[in-house]
Parts: C-alpha cells; structure tokens; sequence
C-alpha cells in the first residue's frame, strides 16, 4: 500500500505519464502451445491407478509419472489447496510460480502450464482440465487458482500474531515432503517453494493493492486436472483456512480434505514428446 508524502504534489503531466498504454512484459504467442484436444482423446479408457486423501489441515505427497494425468478434487466441502511440484528424480528443479505468473497471468486455467525453475524452465505440468472455467474474473478482480500467494507460514504468523503455528501450509508441505523423501524438516523446507493456490479465489484490491483472498466457489464434486510433462512429485496441503472466506490460518475455519487422483492413458497423447530442458547455453556472456 503506497502512502503519499505531503510534498509530492502531483506533477503538470500526470494524467499523460498515468495514462500510457501497458505492454505485456512476456507476449505469448511464441509459446509453444498444449494441444488440448490430444490430451481430452487421451483420457478416453484411462485408468485409475493411484489416488491419495489429503487430510484436512494436513498435507500428503504423492507421484505422477510423465504422460499420466492427476485430478484435485473438492470431496466433502468447499476447501482450497496448495500445491508444490518437483521433478520427482531431481527436487532442485521445481515449480517457479514467479515465471508461471510472468507467462500466463495471475491466476490459471485449462491451458496453461506449470514451469520449472531455471536453468530448466520447462513445462512440469499442463492444466488439461479445470470445472471452474466458468468463474473468470468477478466484479472485484478476483479469480481462482492464483500463483501470487506464497502460502500461509508459520514465519509471518510469527511476525503479525505473534506465537507458534504449526499446521500453516509451508509447514504441512515441509513435514510431507520430508516423510516421503526420509529427510529432515530442516533439508525438506528448503525444497518447498511458492505454490499454486488450487481452488483459492484472490485478487487485488484496486485502491491499495493489497492481496485479497474471497470464499472459494469450490464445492464438492469441483476439480483441476493435469498432464504430467515429466515424472513429477508433489505435495498437497488442505488449507487451514478451509474455503478462505475469512481467516488465512486457523483453527476455527471449517476445512475438508482433497482427493488427488493419478489416470494412466492407454496410449500417450498423439505427437506428446515429454519436454527438453531449455536450450539456454548457461554461458551468462562469460
């Protein structure tokens, strides 16, 4: 939130430097684009071959191989979640909401994709499928699946409220991922990064700037669906703050838990290739 100072009065040609047309930082068009309907014909006849409950207030990990899909679905009631990907043979390289967000905007949908950190900078994750397509952006500018949230914390809980939180998301993620991986909390924080906010309706508030999160349009039976690009690990924590409609951590907040649910196609999508690792030389003009 900006806060004016008294003696910076506005300058004679304010209303031209405001009213200068935005360029989009990243057009694009030159993205090579999924192919939506091979990947729609590849789930006819699939098969279920694992799924996972993520307790509420709780997370749990689970793995996808490359060219299977995974489904996060709303089951008992209205309820959002934070979603870390990694190569599953190579944590460092992970999901990097930053450039997702640079790429395909602040919120995403069907369509867009989920990318990796540099140096790889690749699609781990396609959204091939999303049941709230129809939502948008509503008169507030809120939208849902957001990748400008970082994840609720135990550290900023510390910094405003004071005390020790300890089933904030980072720290669900944290516990997850070093029971699936056998590693200690301390090795486990390090790989858990900025998340995808599966099913959280946010946006920002246009007089201040501030990040707002709404109730969730989410109810049961709701879902996001994806295609792996690459062998993928993940981890899925059921928000404390269960539909989001009033606190970000909490333990009055009613929570439910999500389903993740991994598909196996019969037959890989037509002309998929899973991706390259981007062709940059890594020299850094040296």
């Amino acid at each position: 939130m900006k806060l004016s100072h008294p003696d910076h009065a506005a300058p004679a040609d304010a209303a031209a430097r405001q009213a200068v047309t935005p360029v989009v930082c990243y057009p694009p068009e030159t993205l090579p684009r999924p192919d939506l309907a091979a990947l729609r014909a590849a789930r006819e006849g699939w098969q279920k071959t694992a799924e996972v409950l993520v307790p509420a207030r709780d997370a749990a990990c689970f793995t996808v191989p490359a060219g299977h899909f995974f489904r996060i679905t709303s089951v008992e009631g209205p309820q959002v979640g934070d979603l870390n990907l990694w190569n599953a043979a190579d944590l460092s390289e992970r999901f990097y909401s930053g450039k997702t967000r640079a790429l395909h905007g602040t919120h995403l949908s069907t369509g867009d994709r989920m990318w990796s950190a540099f140096p790889h900078l690749r699609p781990l994750a396609t959204i091939s499928d999303d049941s709230l397509d129809w939502y948008g952006f509503d008169a507030f500018g809120g939208s849902v699946h957001d990748v400008i949230g970082t994840r609720c914390d135990p550290y900023t809980h510390n910094l405003l409220k004071g005390g020790q939180y300890h089933h904030c998301c980072h720290s669900n993620l944290t516990r997850a991922l070093a029971d699936a991986r056998g590693l200690s909390l301390r090795e486990a924080e390090r790989h858990v990064h900025d998340v995808l906010n599966v099913f959280m309706c946010t946006g920002f508030l246009r007089e201040t700037g501030q990040y707002f999160m709404k109730a969730s349009p989410v109810r049961p039976g709701d879902y996001l669906e994806f295609f792996a690009e690459v062998d993928l690990l993940g981890a899925l924590s059921a928000c404390p703050g269960g539909d989001c409609s009033a606190e970000h951590s909490s333990d009055a907040a009613a929570c439910y838990p999500l389903l993740v649910e991994v598909f196996a196609p019969q037959n890989p999508p037509q002309r998929w290739q899973p991706p390259a690792a981007n062709g940059y030389d890594g020299s850094h003009g040296r």
